[in-house]
């Protein structure tokens, strides 16, 4: 009996140049890459027996790509036809409910935790479905799960954080903050300093600074030995402090004092201090935030005993990022108390007033630009 040959293969230009970039491809799937490869060299003529040789598989796989190719279309045989594999076990409604329960904290289920893992959720969902209507859901692992959720582009397991505007007069103090801003730059800009009637701060405390110190020396580096100093990670504590800082927005010049706490006292002495800096005709805008200091009985009996010498222009709730000396701040951070070590609380309010007087005596001018425009419509 004569065996019955198979129709050849036929290729446009363009099926054998979308399958050859298939069969090259490393970022396809390998079934396809695999199928690819067979059409084209079926239709190059090589006999199945070679295909199978070359890709060591079996010719009932190689003989099914070839006859779908030669049915639906080589591009289209790279694919798997409708209906393949295993048919979907768990319901629509039982995948339904497993999404609802991940939009759910564990805590409002009955566990202590505050987030799920892809383990909790499937072994919370396999312990209550069948009570629930989907025993469909009475196998679930945890990678099953997985994908179900990835389908919704959910992540239970992940916090994303949020700043919640609570203040309700947020832009509208927003804008007076950058409007101080807006105004400092134009007299930047014109070539004024503000001249003896007007003083622009920016002020806010960095508390809890840590007076940090070493069990044992610090070991210098070496050339050749050792790149970079040597410390025990061992360290002593030996209190806090507080810098209250107040960032000249015209000259770059700080204003600064080191105490242990910050309360509304150390506020006034530190307005006491401003005050001596500043021309006695002067209006000194303070741009700060919301803290129960600034606004006591205390600091506005002594606000009432110098009328007209300051102004303050409070940011918004949750909105310290709008207040410049934060910049500065986190440039200290970097800077200076990166990496501190002291041997006493004392030492710590020395030094950083020793960095402070370093520098003003080259002051750099801290500028705001982020959302300058927004002013254009305030």
């Amino acid at each position: 009996m004569v065996a019955k040959k198979r129709v050849a293969l036929e290729l446009a230009d363009d099926e054998r140049l979308e399958l050859s970039a298939v069969s090259r491809s490393r970022t396809e799937p390998h079934g396809r890459v695999e199928r690819a490869r067979m059409l084209l060299w079926y239709a190059d003529g090589e006999p199945i027996a070679e295909i199978m040789r070359r890709l060591n598989t079996n010719r009932p796989k190689v003989e099914r790509c070839v006859d779908k190719a030669l049915s639906v279309g080589a591009v289209a045989a790279l694919e798997d036809l409708p209906g393949r594999g295993r048919k979907r076990e768990i319901t629509e409604e039982a995948r339904a409910w497993l999404v609802s329960l991940a939009c759910r904290k564990p805590k409002e289920l009955g566990h202590a935790r505050e987030l799920w893992t892809m383990a909790l959720l499937a072994e919370h969902a396999r312990a209550r479905c069948r009570e629930e209507g989907h025993p469909s859901l009475s196998m679930l692992a945890k990678g099953t799960v997985s994908k179900i959720l990835s389908a919704q582009a959910l992540r239970p397991h992940k916090v994303e954080y949020f700043l919640e505007r609570r203040d309700p007069e947020f832009d509208k103090k927003m804008a007076q903050v950058l409007h101080v801003y807006r105004e400092v730059k134009l007299l930047r800009e014109g070539g004024k300093a503000g001249g003896p009637l007007r003083a622009y701060v920016s002020y806010d405390e960095k508390p809890g600074i840590q007076a940090l110190g070493t069990t044992t020396p610090d070991r210098p580096p070496q050339a050749g030995k050792h790149a970079a100093v040597g410390r025990d990670h061992e360290y002593v504590r030996h209190g806090t402090a507080t810098l209250m800082a107040g960032l000249d927005l015209l000259t770059g010049h700080v204003h600064g004092a080191v105490v242990d706490r910050h309360r509304s006292r150390e506020f006034v002495d530190f307005l006491r201090q401003l005050d001596r800096a500043y021309p006695k005709r002067a209006l000194v805008r303070v741009i700060l935030d919301n803290h129960s200091a600034h606004v006591s009985k205390e600091t506005r009996a002594y606000l009432a005993s110098v009328p007209n010498r300051f102004e303050f222009v409070f940011t918004p709730k949750r909105g310290s990022w709008l207040n410049l000396v934060e910049s500065f701040f986190g440039k200290l951070a970097r800077t200076l108390l990166r990496g501190i070590r002291v041997d006493s609380v004392d030492e710590l309010k020395e030094r950083i007033l020793q960095h402070l007087d370093w520098l003003n005596a080259d002051p750099v001018v801290f500028k705001w630009s982020y959302r300058m425009d927004d002013l254009a419509a305030a």
